[in-house]
């Protein structure tokens, strides 16, 4: 069943097409290498690694026993037995520490690549030699040991992920900020966990079961027990939704509604300024509370204009 998240008529940030390419310097690499890399990933993330395709990419969560998130990834194979996960790079050495404790007799060997690749995310006519159009978002595409991942839109306009090795030139040259792209992904509704939001969420709270982040046939992970049980016993209480404000926003400051001053109802997941003036959020609150009249920082804060998302939320299974 799909669902069509709440929006508060007021006014939002105009829509600002970008064209180009932005290095993300902020953006880390975990590899996986060995025959086993695949189960190990399988076991441990919220994804499908077991059947993973040299065509297409995963998005997934690594979470507590509890099911709230620790960090989440794009992975992709580069071969059979050598996989990458794209991470924020604030989190990569603890998410690099956290995944190491459970290797112990798997064939895989996990290190931190960041310095053996290069990642840029592209948008609009920038891709069109590199990344088609016609290919569905999680696809990817490789050539010369480059690695095109396609990912969702923002304001109907294609984007994707650039993974290459260091020394490869940029198929395009960088004519965007990284607060640029930052814009486009919380304009796409797609959460990267970074440090303020660490075990703040279960992947639900970021609407990654209506977006390819969770994979409810698989078998048992760390937290699998927690986020199934929320998703199937109808107990999804809060979901994130796309917010525009006058004033600056940032991850981990919380939200309110205009008439509780004491309980914040959310926190922001993920911000950027915006083409138009102002800044865009992804935030994560209470459902019940949206209609209410969503403040930051307290309930007297700066209005948060709620926006439609780009996506219909997945309700149940």
């Amino acid at each position: 069943m799909i669902i069509h998240p709440m929006t508060t008529p007021i006014s939002s940030s105009p829509a600002s097409p970008l064209n180009g390419l932005a290095l993300l310097p902020h953006l880390g690499v975990i590899r996986a290498e060995g025959v086993d890399a695949a189960s190990f990933l399988h076991n441990q993330l919220t994804q499908d690694f077991a059947l993973l395709g040299l065509g297409e990419a995963r998005l997934c969560a690594l979470c507590t026993a509890k099911g709230r998130m620790l960090a989440s990834f794009i992975g992709f194979k580069r071969s059979p037995t050598d996989i990458l996960l794209v991470c924020s790079q604030d989190i990569l050495a603890a998410t690099l520490k956290r995944l190491s404790m459970f290797v112990m007799r798997a064939k895989v060997k996990l290190s931190d690549a960041s310095a053996d690749f290069q990642i840029a995310g592209g948008t609009g006519i920038a891709l069109d030699s590199v990344a088609p159009t016609a290919q569905p978002v999680w696809s990817m595409s490789a050539m010369d040991g480059v690695n095109v991942i396609n990912l969702y839109p923002a304001n109907g306009q294609h984007r994707a992920l650039w993974v290459a090795p260091s020394a490869t030139p940029l198929p395009h040259p960088a004519n965007l900020s990284a607060a640029q792209w930052q814009w486009t992904e919380v304009q796409s509704g797609i959460v990267t966990l970074t440090q303020p939001i660490v075990e703040a969420f279960v992947p639900q709270m970021l609407n990654y079961e209506s977006v390819g982040g969770v994979n409810f046939k698989k078998g048992c992970y760390p937290g699998q027990e927690i986020v199934a049980r929320s998703q199937f016993r109808g107990t999804l209480k809060r979901r994130a939704f796309l917010v525009h404000a006058d004033v600056e926003m940032h991850a981990g400051q919380e939200v309110f509604t205009s008439s509780d001053a004491e309980q914040p109802c959310g926190l922001v997941a993920l911000a950027a300024p915006a083409p138009g003036g102002g800044w865009d959020a992804m935030v994560s609150v209470q459902t019940a509370a949206v209609e209410s009249g969503l403040r930051l920082v307290s309930a007297d804060g700066a209005a948060l204009a709620v926006q439609p998302l780009p996506y219909a939320l997945l309700e149940d299974i």
